[in-house]
């Protein structure tokens, strides 16, 4: 049976649906973090073993295995082996660095990230946020937001949602990170960002990483989407395209991430509205109400 050695120093949020575990060590000196990634068992959602579902199990491997990011403009990966055996996938990546990029430098790497050419192996998520949004349909939906002031807005937002996927089909559609949040973007090397986890590596409307990166982002909205546009190689999406993605993509994940935060702590003592300021959930609400003008924007359409 496959174990962590002793002196591997485990590192926080190194676990997940697939993810056995993430660990920092040395080989040779040198730094390196090991991921180990485990196939879905006979209990397990069988979307996890299909290569176009967002949650597919493998992916990151694939994707380091191709060396199919190595090179890519904006975002690309850092050196990896990965070896596999009877029991899961070993990833093995040099350690990356925290070089405190801005918002600002990762949205300009994302928006050229965005007119790569990566191709269409079969590996890529090609259905990103519909099938984030069908896996909260298939916990129901929003119910705790219907017991905050949120209600009303989340409630035609969400019986909308199919219309704004729709739309979202229409865009330009381009190759993206998929979670391009700062502490994915760790590292820099020139002009583009070193990116980690690329277990969600897709092809998606342009400006959905954007909209992702927006709501970890310390740079409002409009700079980003300034920076992110300049980034966008001439003749892949026009602004409007962009900023449809961008909007759809945060304003659904923020929602989502909401509901999420809240139904874990819903059913303790007390009101609903006395938990807003748990630690738990204080984060996701703050950046929801970041995402304010982008509810507005959608609610007009």
């Amino acid at each position: 049976m496959w174990q962590p050695e002793p002196d591997w120093h485990p590192l926080p949020g190194g676990t997940g649906t697939s993810t056995v575990g993430v660990w920092r060590t040395a080989l040779g000196g040198e730094p390196v973090v090991i991921k180990r990634l485990a196939p879905p068992g006979p209990d397990e959602p069988r979307s996890l073993s299909d290569p176009d579902h967002v949650g597919y199990w493998r992916r990151e491997a694939d994707v380091l295995t191709t060396g199919l990011t190595t090179h890519t403009p904006g975002l690309r990966s850092v050196v990896a082996s990965v070896a596999e055996d009877a029991e899961g996938v070993t990833i093995t990546r040099d350690w990356v660095e925290d070089a405190a990029s801005s918002g600002l430098f990762l949205a300009i790497a994302l928006g050229r990230f965005a007119g790569a050419e990566i191709g269409r192996p079969r590996f890529l998520a090609r259905r990103l946020l519909r099938d984030r949004l069908a896996r909260v349909e298939h916990n129901g939906g929003w119910p705790t937001l219907a017991r905050t002031p949120v209600a009303d807005v989340a409630e035609h937002l969400w019986s909308r949602r199919a219309v704004f996927l729709d739309l979202l089909d229409g865009v330009p559609q381009v190759p993206q990170h998929g979670d391009p949040t700062p502490g994915n973007l760790p590292g820099r090397e020139g002009g583009d960002a070193v990116a980690i986890d690329w277990g969600t590596l897709g092809i998606g409307p342009v400006g959905g990483d954007l909209g992702y990166l927006a709501l970890s982002a310390r740079e409002e909205f409009e700079p980003l989407l300034d920076a992110y546009l300049m980034g966008v190689p001439e003749g892949v999406a026009d602004r409007e395209d962009v900023v449809l993605g961008a909007q759809v993509t945060a304003v659904f994940t923020a929602l989502s991430r909401a509901e999420w935060a809240l139904a874990r702590v819903a059913g303790g003592e007390g009101a609903l509205g006395s938990k807003f300021r748990h630690p738990a959930v204080a984060p996701h609400l703050r950046a929801l109400q970041r995402q304010y003008p982008l509810i507005e924007a959608l609610l007009q359409r």
